[in-house]
C-alpha cells in the first residue's frame, strides 16, 4: 500500500475587513489557488482572526484539509470582535493543533511573534491584501516581506472587486 502523500504547509495572512460581498471572492480565489498550488492534500497555519483567516480556515476544510491555529496570547479570543467570536470558537474546536506564543497579552509584539510562528511552520504563504502598506509591525505587508525574505513562496490574492470594510463592532 502507498503512503499518502504528506501535506503541503500552507499559511494566510490577510485583511480583517473585508466587505461582506468581497469574503465570497476570497473564498473562490483562496480555493483556486490551493487547488492550483498542491495536488497534495493541505495542511493550513493561520491565527484564526476574523477575516481572511476564518475564510481561510473555512476553505481548508471545503477542500478535504486541516489546520492548526496559531494564538498570540492567551487573552486573543477577547480581542476578537464580538460579530466573529462564535466563528473562532467554531473554527478553533475544529483545528487539528493549537499552538500558544507564550504571550500573555494580545498586543503588535504578541502578534509579530504569532506571524513568525506561522512562517517557521509553512512551506507556502497566501496573502489576501490590497498592496497598500499596514500601520503596525504585525501587518500583511510586513509577513509578506518576511516570508519573500525567507525564501517562501508567496501569492498575493485581490480579487478584482474586492474591497476592504471598516471596523465591524
Amino acid at each position: 500500500m502507498t503512503p499518502e502523500p504528506a501535506p503541503v504547509r500552507v499559511g494566510v495572512t490577510g485583511h480583517i475587513h473585508l466587505a461582506p460581498e468581497t469574503e465570497p471572492l476570497v473564498a473562490d480565489a483562496l480555493r483556486s489557488e490551493l487547488d492550483r498550488i498542491s495536488d497534495r492534500p493541505v495542511h493550513g497555519v493561520t491565527c484564526l482572526a476574523a477575516g481572511t483567516d476564518q475564510i481561510f480556515a473555512r476553505t481548508v476544510l471545503a477542500t478535504g484539509g486541516t489546520y492548526e491555529v496559531i494564538l498570540p496570547a492567551l487573552d486573543y479570543r477577547d480581542t476578537i470582535e464580538p460579530a466573529w467570536r462564535d466563528s473562532f470558537d467554531e473554527l478553533l474546536a475544529r483545528a487539528s493543533s493549537v499552538v500558544h506564543t507564550g504571550y500573555r497579552s494580545s498586543g503588535t509584539a504578541a502578534y509579530v511573534a504569532a506571524n513568525q510562528e506561522l512562517l517557521r511552520r509553512v512551506e507556502r504563504l497566501v496573502a489576501v491584501w490590497d498592496g497598500e502598506p499596514g500601520c503596525h509591525a504585525a501587518a500583511t505587508d510586513r509577513t509578506v516581506d518576511g516570508a519573500r525574505r525567507r525564501g517562501i513562496p508567496t501569492t498575493v490574492l485581490w480579487p478584482a472587486a474586492a474591497r476592504r470594510a471598516p471596523r465591524r463592532t
